[in-house]
């Protein structure tokens, strides 16, 4: 009796599951825009080093993402494909060999034209955001991401500064995906939580004690603030500058590949 009624209670959701992945494969199996692609090419570096199948399926991707994300213009910034699909492919880099859920808890991404004044309390994670404080970029752990354009589009065209404010923003989804946002983001089994977290904290204390000294590091110092800004700031590191973070933090770098499911090192060395 209660396994029927468990049945019962749970089939809407199994079969609301299958219908969204059905409409999901159709939507990233259409064609993808000649206009779309051309815009990726031009403001989005990374894409250059992907092999094809790799590109592909970020294509697929963006369309998904795109048929479900809705994008509002601030401060009269007029939204346009340029915006949407720049902003897209950027955050559908973190997609590529992850189960894709799409960033289950955002809706909506705002976009200002440049850097703006924050104008609510609190941001995602354990640092608030001071109403009145200049941001480029804030991520909420309901409903939305913060972005300005002209950042977003300058940071995806530079390979070589390790900072990119659509991954930084986007990695503080993936790490609120299980309801808390401290670094440690919905990983994939149990077993690889133990070890995320040693090597994590770790390394955490380790480039703390650095960024104290005023020593540099590949990984930005932004990202002693707390863990969450560190997972960030290592999602930057790990596709900006992913030789460099391989080399100085292996295990950092062998714990974000597991991660993402991608090699960006490998990328770089094979020239593609």
């Amino acid at each position: 009796m209660i396994r029927q009624l468990l049945s019962i209670l749970i089939f809407p959701f199994l079969l609301a599951d299958h219908w969204k992945k059905k409409r999901r494969e159709a939507i990233g199996s259409r064609p993808f825009p000649g206009a779309w692609l051309e815009i990726i090419e031009r403001n989005v570096s990374l894409y250059g080093l992907l092999a094809r199948d790799l590109q592909d399926r970020l294509l697929k991707h963006v369309q998904v993402f795109l048929s479900e994300k809705r994008f509002e213009g601030c401060e009269g910034l007029q939204i346009t494909d340029e915006i949407r699909v720049t902003i897209a492919a950027q955050a559908c880099f973190l997609l590529l060999n992850r189960e894709a859920t799409y960033y289950p808890k955002l809706r909506t991404i705002l976009v200002y034209p440049g850097g703006y004044i924050a104008r609510r309390a609190k941001g995602i994670g354990p640092e608030e955001t001071t109403p009145g404080e200049p941001r480029l970029g804030e991520s909420w752990p309901r409903d939305y991401v913060v972005l300005s354009w002209d950042d977003a589009r300058r940071t995806a065209a530079d390979l070589t500064d390790g900072h990119n404010l659509v991954l930084h923003e986007f990695a503080h989804q993936l790490d609120v995906e299980n309801g808390a946002t401290d670094g440690a983001p919905m990983l994939r089994g149990r077993s690889h939580y133990a070890t995320w977290a040693r090597v994590l904290s770790l390394e955490y204390r380790k480039f703390c004690r650095k960024v104290a000294k005023g020593e540099q590091d590949v990984v930005d110092a932004y990202g002693a603030k707390n863990p969450a800004e560190f997972f960030a700031v290592l999602t930057e590191a790990f596709f900006e500058k992913p030789q460099e973070l391989k080399e100085y933090h292996p295990a950092l770098y062998d714990q974000l590949m597991g991660f993402y499911g991608v090699d960006p090192a490998a990328w770089r060395e094979s020239g593609q």
